[in-house]
């Protein structure tokens, strides 16, 4: 397949003015030859790739029904999202054993944006700044537990607290498979710092559920800007974080640590209304989701409308970008099949207008949308 009169990303993160030729599912050349497809001279794209994300569109990737977990890939798909990390909330042994199960028929057979591997937010966290996981189902970090659970389906990260009892040991012993991500932590600088020093690479939705960035307690938020190495997620939603606060953080993270995540709920891309996220009911008014006690319950975005909102932000296109795409595959592993328009990798493209509204889509050689 030939897709030609269009600009792309090269793999510089530059827009160019060429043609894509595709084999199958992945991508083979990058030339200025004629013919095949005339795109129209829109903007090719790499896919986005959302690293944390609870569900959308009515259905939550705990829902354990693969006919609503089939319509969940259609609604990232449909949003420009390629390829995703469902991401499970803190709940029993069990029950992470019966929502892994039923991902793991999905993955491999996705309609829509296709599935790298879990993400495990939870259940070892800290009580202190559990957010919108429940309580009740808190624990401390437990080797054997992960292993039965990785056995089920793939788990590429695990977000937990430093601090808390057997994390450090934990780090040490699951590192080598697996990102460890600093969340919902109330850890001060120093434990978030023996934190990375302990296998911990990665920070989970950066200053929301972690202690803040204060004169003299810098806490997890300090640490994480301290490192040179530490990835950082970022809801841009423009309500979980200030804009400026968005463009300070990928001031000082650069252009490879920051990474964007919708961090949705079922209800994102729904009505304000009510739903349920691990057992609890979340409240949607003015799309802005809550448990009944007014905590923040993740949001109702998606990582297209947040790459717009970054743009908005004053972020450098390729920055904001790369945040969407290569950034998270390289969180997770995935770079040299995902994340970029390269010679060998997933034909995963989005195509926009130049006013950056998404037209077409396409996962793998297919036209989705």
């Amino acid at each position: 397949m030939l897709l030609s009169n269009l600009k792309y990303v090269d793999k510089n993160f530059s827009v160019v003015t060429g043609s894509i030729e595709i084999d199958g599912e992945k991508l083979r050349a990058f030339s200025s030859a004629k013919g095949g497809t005339d795109m129209e001279g829109l903007l090719a794209m790499p896919g986005f790739i959302d690293i944390h994300t609870h569900g959308g569109d009515g259905v939550d990737w705990c829902d354990k029904d693969e006919n609503k977990l089939q319509k969940l890939t259609m609604y990232y798909a449909k949003r420009g999202v390629t390829s995703v990390c469902p991401t499970t909330m803190t709940l029993p042994e069990s029950a992470l054993c019966s929502v892994l199960e039923a991902i793991e028929k999905v993955k491999g057979n996705e309609n829509g944006a296709y599935i790298h591997g879990i993400n495990m937010e939870g259940p070892y966290i800290s009580y202190e700044k559990c957010g919108a996981q429940n309580p009740e189902y808190i624990r401390p970090a437990d080797v054997k537990e992960f292993e039965r659970l990785a056995g089920v389906s793939k788990i590429l990260l695990v977000d937990l607290a430093p601090e808390t009892e057997g994390a450090l040991t934990f780090a040490r012993s699951v590192c080598g498979s697996c990102v460890c991500s600093v969340a919902h932590t109330a850890a001060t600088f120093e434990q978030a710092a023996r934190g990375f020093e302990s296998g911990f690479t990665h920070a989970t939705h950066l200053f929301n559920a972690m202690t803040a960035f204060e004169s003299r307690s810098p806490g997890v938020v300090g640490a994480v800007f301290a490192s040179d190495r530490v990835t950082a997620e970022l809801i841009c939603d423009g309500f979980h974080l200030a804009p400026e606060t968005v463009k300070l953080s990928f001031k000082i993270l650069g252009s490879n640590r920051a990474v964007a995540i919708s961090d949705s709920l079922s209800s994102a891309g729904c009505a304000d209304g009510e739903y349920m996220l691990g057992g609890q009911k979340v409240i949607v008014k003015n799309s802005r989701a809550h448990l009944e006690n007014g905590t923040i319950a993740g949001s109702t975005t998606n990582l297209f409308d947040e790459f717009r909102n970054l743009l908005s932000f004053s972020i450098p296109f390729a920055d904001a970008l790369a945040a969407c795409t290569i950034n998270p595959a390289r969180v997770i592993g995935f770079d040299s099949v995902c994340g970029s328009l390269e010679e060998g990798k997933n034909a995963d493209i989005i195509f926009v207008d130049a006013s950056m509204n998404l037209k077409h889509v396409m996962i793998k050689g297919k036209l989705i949308y």
